[in-house]
C-alpha cells in the first residue's frame, strides 16, 4: 500500500500502479540494456550507467534461460506500455494470424493508436501518446477516442481535436520533433492529420527483441 493506492512489485523490481509501470524508468532501460523508455531523464541514465542496477555481485550472477526469456518479454511491454493481460490477447491474437506468431505480435503492437500517434510525430513518448489520447485530445475517424490500445485499419485517419489550445499545443510539439515519419503513416503538419495507408509490417518494428524467446515464454 503507498500513498492508500494498492500497489505490486513485479519481475523485474517493477513497481505498477493501475496496470502501468511508475517507477524510476532509467532503471528499466539499465536493466533491459536498450532504450525503452525515450524521455531524456531515462535515455541520460542509460548513457552514464550502461550497466544493469544493483551491487556488483548481484551484476555478475548468471542469467538463466528462463530470466533472458523474461527480459525479452518485458522489452515489449515496457517499449510499448502493456499490461500483462493486454500482452497476451494480443499474442493470442497472433498465434491465430498467419505468419511468424512473433512477428504478428510486434505488428500488433505497432498498429495500438497511441504508437501511431508516436509514430506520426504528434508525441514525444509513447507516455505523452498515452497521455493525450486519455485525455481526448485526439480523434479517429472523426470520432473521440480515449483508449490508447485501439488497433488501427489501413484507412484510417488519426487527428488532433478542433479545440485551438490543442492545435497550437500539437504543433509547437510537430516542429520540435525531430521524429522521422514511417512509410505505412502518412502524416499531413498543415491539418495535424495521420492516415494509415498500410499495414506495417515487420521490417517498420524498431524494437530489437527476440520474438522467438518471447513466444517460448508466451506459450509455457
Amino acid at each position: 500500500m503507498r500513498n492508500g493506492v494498492q500497489t505490486e512489485t513485479l519481475d523485474l523490481g517493477e513497481t505498477i500502479k493501475m496496470g502501468h509501470y511508475i517507477g524510476p524508468k532509467g532503471r528499466i532501460n539499465r536493466r533491459l540494456g536498450m532504450l525503452v523508455y525515450e524521455n531524456n531523464g531515462a535515455a541520460k541514465a542509460l548513457e552514464r550507467k550502461e550497466y544493469p542496477p544493483g551491487p556488483p555481485t548481484q551484476r555478475r550472477r548468471k542469467v538463466s534461460t528462463y530470466g533472458l526469456a523474461l527480459a525479452e518479454k518485458q522489452k515489449i511491454k515496457h517499449y510499448y506500455g502493456l499490461r500483462e493481460k493486454q500482452l497476451r490477447k494480443n499474442f493470442d491474437k497472433a498465434r491465430r494470424a498467419k505468419g511468424n506468431t512473433g512477428e504478428q505480435l510486434l505488428i500488433l503492437c505497432e498498429r495500438r493508436l497511441d504508437n501511431v500517434v508516436r509514430r506520426a510525430g504528434l508525441a514525444l513518448t509513447r507516455p505523452q501518446a498515452r497521455q493525450g489520447i486519455v485525455h481526448s485530445h485526439f480523434q479517429l475517424n472523426g470520432r473521440t477516442v480515449k483508449s490508447p490500445s485501439i488497433i488501427v485499419r489501413p484507412g484510417d485517419i488519426v487527428t488532433v481535436r478542433n479545440r485551438p489550445n490543442l492545435l497550437s499545443m500539437y504543433k509547437a510539439l510537430v516542429e520540435e520533433n525531430p521524429t522521422v515519419h514511417t512509410d505505412w503513416i502518412n502524416f499531413e503538419p498543415g491539418e495535424m492529420k495521420a492516415t494509415v495507408t498500410t499495414l506495417p509490417s515487420f521490417e517498420d518494428v524498431s524494437l530489437p527483441v527476440d520474438v522467438g524467446k518471447v513466444v517460448a515464454f508466451l506459450s509455457r
